[in-house]
């Protein structure tokens, strides 16, 4: 009886393993509104779903628009500039990595004086901030604090749909809708008011790869490669989840046969 016993719970843990398995290799759903009932367009991601991978063509592009654009204002303090050849990221070459980390500069010290300085980066070191701090970059941004973007596809609501939604949001305010000083109108953004003006507009940035210059193309790219950004060991993740998933199939089919075998002669 307590055999018995043992295999019926071995049994249902089995089942309930696979069943969270499943949950956490389905995908999130990222259509939820992003205020005032402004849906979020849904973009068929190379990386979505269980299987999904980053497209290296997409992160090289969407780290140009970065680097172009967005470092001007936003760090990205989280990630190493060598994490841009570890597997799969954007596929640069450690020797890609060496050149793109000597075009920033990183302080550095202190020195054989005991002061700071500053120095071109190397591929072990992160992504520097564009500002000293907090106060210099409000400052330099009418008040407003540019958030740091290495976990940003992950910490807003809607992820990874939401900042290409924010990035193409941005249109005329309405005629009966009065914004504040300094401020732009965004379909997308809560309350549709953002300190932040339009960052890309057509052709802001060329791409090698003849890809068109649209706001629709480096919205798409930017937002890939902050996803990448956040989640860096996405694609590892998804093996290991399908590698899981496989062996907790397999236990729970053992555990069903092995309960069969035991109460066989039983009637």
């Amino acid at each position: 009886m307590k055999t018995h016993r043992k295999l019926k719970t071995l049994g249902r843990f089995g089942l309930s393993a696979v069943a969270a398995a499943m949950l956490l290799l389905s995908p999130a759903d990222s259509s939820r509104a992003a205020g005032e009932g402004a849906t979020l367009p849904s973009i068929d991601w190379s990386f979505s779903g269980p299987f999904g991978t980053f497209d290296q063509g997409q992160l090289q592009r969407g780290y140009k628009v970065f680097r172009e654009v967005c470092s001007a204002c936003h760090s990205m303090n989280l990630v190493s500039f060598r994490n841009l050849a570890e597997e799969g990221g954007p596929g640069f070459s450690p020797e890609q990595v060496k050149v793109i980390a000597s075009e920033f500069e990183v302080e550095d010290g202190p020195n054989d004086d005991g002061d700071m300085f500053m120095r071109p980066a190397i591929a072990s070191d992160r992504f520097p901030t564009p500002f000293d701090n907090e106060q210099i970059a409000r400052l330099a941004n009418g008040g407003a604090f540019p958030p740091d973007l290495s976990l940003l596809a992950k910490a807003r609501v809607g992820g990874v749909d939401y900042l290409y939604a924010l990035l193409t949001g941005y249109e005329e305010a309405p005629a009966d809708m009065e914004l504040a000083v300094g401020m732009n109108y965004n379909a997308y953004f809560p309350g549709h008011q953002i300190a932040m003006p339009q960052p890309i507009f057509e052709g802001s940035v060329d791409y090698d790869d003849g890809t068109p210059g649209t706001v629709d193309n480096y919205s798409q790219d930017v937002a890939a490669f902050m996803m990448w950004a956040a989640e860096p060991k996405l694609e590892a993740r998804h093996k290991l989840g399908f590698k899981v998933f496989l062996f907790l199939l397999i236990f729970s089919g053992l555990l069903y046969a092995a309960k069969r075998k035991v109460w066989s002669t039983v009637h």
